[in-house]
């Protein structure tokens, strides 16, 4: 039996001196991207243009107030980046990685404690005994196999990590700011609208009723122009429900409870800039979601190496130090000064299944981390093609519906006279004059509103707003 124990004993002290020496290789190095991304062309392209800077006035470069030019949207998006909750909340998170890391620094040192005792002990009926020590404990592990360093780099990839999140909601929130800010004056211009167009109307039918009366045409016409009426103040409550969401939807964004805001109607924005053909991939290295995901990747490298250190033995340095007088065993004795050092290896032996299962989970999240910072960047490409295209496509639309409202409208004067002097048109024709017209306005004012939400789109998905530009 005892033949036994020791066979088991020499061999898993083999095994954990020969895993190590295959799996160690990787312990001391610091994380380097190149090393990771193999011969992944993308990947590679990225680590390439990490090390670049972007080109001067590039968009995504550009900081949110020389975008945003409008002084009430900078207001607003000031207000938000100060009230807003999952800011602050990122911001947080920060402060608890920033702690995280201090700590994980501080293991370095040695930890240092007080353990007093006392007791007391009689035997045989002898008078009790009372002895006491106060040693001051000094506790110090030897980091020769980095397990201590992998866990510090660790802490500062996470550390980073959650600061290239704080940007990224922050990018976010600057966005979201601008679209509602942009939407909202949508709304408002197509209830002007609307409410202009339902004026127009509701005069239409009193006309029809006096064309009734006088002969000219019948009580369908009638009926066709206050179903025409009815209809568009229908379309008008719809409308100011979509308002009243959106300003809703903005209140929670300033970190504020729900209220109307003061938006002027029919504001746009424009690309200040030129837009590149291809994806710039410097652009998406500065995106503050892909630098995450970056980090996330080095996060799981370190634990990799956490994993593969456990193989090691642990070397501790224990120190006491204080005074005591348990020396000679007699309540009388004297305090004395005492010093205490050791020294002791635990080596790993019956954990060795523990940690191949740790090491082998470690290197599947490790795979897992890349693929997604992959997916990352490639998704960061889309948005970036998504971004020009609709601007670009909103921008010839905007030009044909603009030709398609002076049409409309020249068709609207043309019937509205002939209707009026003239028995050569119909009402239903006057209607379908109105009703393309109004339909034609809508659309411009949507398509203004698309091409700049892309404007805004474009300028997050180049990283834009991410960065920690100056507050105005």
């Amino acid at each position: 039996m005892t033949a036994k124990i020791h066979k088991t004993l020499v061999s898993a002290m083999v095994a954990v001196a020969i895993i190590p020496a295959l799996t160690g290789c990787h312990i001391y190095n610091k994380f380097d991207m190149s090393k990771q991304a193999g011969d992944d062309a993308l990947l590679q392209e990225y680590v390439k243009a990490a090390d670049q800077t972007a080109a001067e006035g590039a968009i995504g470069t550009l900081t949110w107030q020389t975008v945003y030019t409008d002084p009430v949207l900078q207001g607003y998006i000031q207000r938000a980046l100060e009230n807003n909750i999952d800011l602050e909340n990122a911001r947080l998170n920060i402060e608890v990685a920033h702690a995280n890391m201090q700590g994980a620094r501080m293991s370095y040192l040695p930890s240092v404690a007080i353990s007093p005792n006392a007791a007391a002990a009689s035997y045989d009926h002898a008078p009790f005994a009372k002895t006491y020590t106060i040693p001051l404990v000094l506790n110090w592990e030897f980091d020769i196999f980095g397990k201590i360093l992998n866990a510090k780099r660790g802490a500062e990839a996470s550390y980073s990590q959650s600061k290239d999140y704080e940007q990224a909601v922050r990018s976010q929130i600057i966005a979201g700011v601008a679209n509602l800010y942009y939407a909202i004056s949508s709304i408002e211009a197509q209830i002007e609208l609307t409410r202009e167009t339902s004026e127009i109307w509701k005069s239409n039918v009193e006309t029809m009723k006096a064309y009734k009366e006088s002969g000219r045409t019948n009580e369908a016409g009638v009926a066709q122009s206050e179903a025409n009426y009815y209809n568009i103040c229908a379309s008008l409550n719809d409308l100011e429900i979509s308002l009243n969401e959106a300003m809703n939807s903005f209140s929670l964004l300033l970190g504020e409870m729900p209220h109307t805001w003061d938006i002027q109607p029919g504001l746009a924005l424009e690309i200040p800039g030129a837009i590149s053909d291809g994806v710039p991939m410097v652009e998406l290295a500065n995106r503050p979601d892909v630098r995450a995901a970056e980090r996330a990747v080095a996060v799981a490298y370190y634990a990799t190496n956490s994993a593969r250190a456990a193989f090691y033995p642990g070397i501790n340095l224990t120190a006491n130090l204080g005074f005591t007088n348990s020396m000679g065993g007699a309540i009388h004795n004297p305090a004395v000064w005492f010093t205490q050092l050791a020294a002791s290896l635990t080596a790993p032996i019956f954990s060795r299944g523990q940690n191949i299962a740790r090491l082998k989970a470690t290197k599947a999240q490790q795979q897992q981390t890349l693929n997604t910072f992959s997916y990352t960047l490639m998704s960061a490409a889309a948005d970036v093609h998504d971004a020009i295209d609709a601007y670009e496509r909103n921008s010839d639309k905007s030009v044909w519906l603009g030709r398609q409202v002076e049409a409309w409208q020249r068709s609207v004067d043309a019937t509205t006279e002939l209707f009026k002097y003239t028995d050569t048109t119909t009402y239903l024709e006057l209607l379908t004059a109105q009703s393309g017209l109004l339909s034609a306005q809508m659309g411009a004012i949507s398509c203004d509103l698309a091409r700049t939400q892309s404007v805004i789109s474009l300028y997050q998905a180049l990283g834009g707003g991410g960065i920690a530009d100056k507050e105005i």
